[in-house]
């Protein structure tokens, strides 16, 4: 393993521990960028989530690093700026990735000129997004099921929208399927993120934060205004089960995306399968427990992980078995019985 490598597998273990288990199934090729690409978008959380910044310096922050990481700005100017800024609430794992953005910057821009503008489109795109939402109220959701995805969107789809960039310049094979690929990767990406939304309910309500779509509820008879942990309100749940039907049904584009990657390439197939499995396990704990008060009561267990695993290992190579397999995992979810919803600003850039 090369210093780059060992850096970047050390810095994802600080910030996330999901994708340090997931990103080594990846061919090494793959690995080494798509790390690089989850350290940039762990910047720009970082910066978003540093209450000791105002809006107007998230944003001024947020384009600083987008200069950046388009080489268009030195590495060592924002350090010095924003490390000096970043509070206790800022994890030290965080405080380490801002201290060594030259590092990560210098072996993004060793990468070929493709991988190179999908990260930085997929940094930009985020950074801009996420800007949306910062001078809002959210304490009492979002307006309607448009805004939830779009937000979706911004913090996962261009995810999902990078990394097929990503496998599509790695595999001539897999980029004869780019454009089926790239409306699918948004919908894989809304469909973990509303699995997260749905898990950190509480987590997000305690710091005066919804994400939740108001006309969903409003349509049920259920005020978001009057959310709070606890409550016994079927009218609620009649909102969020719908909610799960919605994030079961892109989860299952989620599959069709994953299965359009060619069997033999098991570890990239491993990367989606472990991610999907995961969060449809989640939502299954979720749709047991619609009353839950805090996300610790709907977080899968290390069993239920290690299950996953062994089950995307069995059947990677099967088309047949893993439609079953996902049919199987989702009994009992609601599955939406209207059109989803449109994917945000979804681009073919």
């Amino acid at each position: 393993m090369s210093d780059d490598d060992a850096l970047q597998s050390h810095l994802l273990e600080g910030v996330s521990r999901t994708f340090a288990l997931t990103i080594p199934q990846l061919p090494p090729v793959l690995a080494k960028p798509v790390s690089n690409a989850y350290l940039l978008c762990r910047i720009v959380d970082t910066i978003e989530d540093e209450t000791a910044l105002s809006s107007t310096e998230k944003r001024k922050f947020c384009q600083q690093f987008v200069r950046v990481v388009q080489g268009n700005e030195a590495a060592e100017l924002l350090r010095d700026e924003l490390g000096p800024r970043l509070s206790t609430v800022t994890s030290p794992a965080e405080h380490e990735l801002i201290h060594l953005i030259p590092r990560v910057i210098a072996i993004t821009h060793s990468f070929d000129p493709p991988q190179r503008e999908a990260l930085a489109s997929c940094v930009e795109i985020m950074a801009n997004g996420m800007a949306e939402f910062q001078d809002r109220d959210l304490r009492y959701g979002l307006a309607n099921m448009e805004e939830m995805s779009n937000y979706c969107y911004y913090v996962a789809g261009v995810v999902g929208e990078m990394l097929t960039k990503l496998f599509c310049h790695y595999s001539p094979e897999i980029a004869a399927h780019r454009d089926e690929m790239m409306k699918l990767a948004v919908s894989f990406g809304q469909g973990l993120q509303m699995t997260n939304i749905l898990k950190d309910l509480w987590d997000d309500h305690a710091r005066g934060v919804c994400w939740l779509p108001r006309d969903i509820f409003g349509q049920c008879g259920f005020d978001l205004r009057k959310l709070k942990p606890g409550h016994n309100d079927p009218k609620f749940c009649e909102g969020f089960k719908h909610l799960i039907g919605i994030a079961h049904g892109h989860l299952k584009n989620a599959l069709a995306y994953t299965l359009y990657i060619p069997s033999r390439e098991t570890g990239l197939r491993e990367f989606c399968l472990w991610a999907l499995g995961m969060a449809v396990l989640t939502l299954r704990k979720i749709n047991k427990n619609l009353y839950f008060s805090d996300s610790s009561q709907v977080k899968i267990t290390r069993r239920a992980v290690k299950a996953t695993v062994l089950t995307s290992r069995l059947l990677r190579s099967s088309d047949i078995l893993l439609n079953t397999a996902f049919f199987l995992a989702g009994s009992g979810l609601q599955r939406s019985s209207r059109q989803l919803p449109a994917l945000g600003h979804h681009t073919d850039t």
